[in-house]
């Protein structure tokens, strides 16, 4: 089943935004980037289940940069 993917440009802003999230209480995970989506990208994303709208915005208003949404397998 297709899950929301939040497309991030490197691990390193993976791992500052999972700690990010987990400071406003949003769980997420970072998995990694479906291949053929669409987007370029260093390959990983964040895993967002819930509050995802709002997870997105909170990255890009801390300096995380966002490439975009994708759904994709999460295992």
């Amino acid at each position: 089943m297709d899950k929301p993917l939040i497309v991030l440009t490197s691990i390193t802003h993976a791992m500052k935004g999972k700690s990010l999230l987990l400071g406003y209480g949003i769980f997420s995970e970072i998995v990694r980037t479906p291949k053929g989506r669409g987007v370029k990208s260093c390959g990983y994303s964040l895993y967002v289940p819930q509050r995802t709208d709002e997870a997105q915005a909170l990255l890009k208003e801390n300096g995380i940069a966002v490439l975009g949404r994708v759904q994709g397998d999460v295992k």
